[in-house]
């Protein structure tokens, strides 16, 4: 993991949802985009007060892909990435993202984000070759749901 030199105070903390589905007994992982670089991205943001960092992953896994399902505690990994600035008065901020599954069993057609993203389902491998972040491509790569405990 390599942040730009800065304080530890300076990096910010995101809860993030692998999102899946099994098809055929094979795992697929469903990317959205970003709204403002239109990168393909797993559902991501920041901490919900009173709300456990699974849970907060979920709240995104609905906002931003209007996945239906259930959360794991277990945490899949971290990864750290460089979220840019959105407005001339904003500074880029590192970030690190705690990520975790979320088994969906349904898509909404109506979600908050509906109209600011684009959702796509692919294998774990395709998803890794489609995403920016280097440890969130080697996370996606090994990815598979038949492994997570039951």
């Amino acid at each position: 993991m390599r942040l730009p030199s800065s304080s530890k105070r300076d990096v910010r903390t995101q809860f993030g949802a692998v999102c899946y589905r099994m098809r055929k007994d094979k795992t697929e992982v469903l990317l959205v985009t970003s709204r403002t670089t239109e990168r393909w991205i797993t559902p991501k943001g920041w901490p919900v007060e009173g709300a456990t960092p699974s849970d907060a992953a979920a709240t995104e896994a609905w906002e931003e892909a209007g996945a239906i399902g259930k959360v794991s505690t277990l945490c899949l990994g971290i990864y750290s990435y460089i979220k840019l600035a959105e407005a001339p008065d904003e500074t880029d901020m590192p970030c690190v993202v705690a990520l975790f599954p979320f088994k969906v069993t349904e898509l909404a057609d109506d979600y908050p984000e509906a109209k600011d993203r684009r959702r796509r389902w692919c294998s774990p491998q395709k998803a890794a070759t489609l995403v920016d972040e280097p440890e969130l491509r080697e996370i996606l790569k090994v990815f598979d749901a038949r492994n997570l405990p039951r």
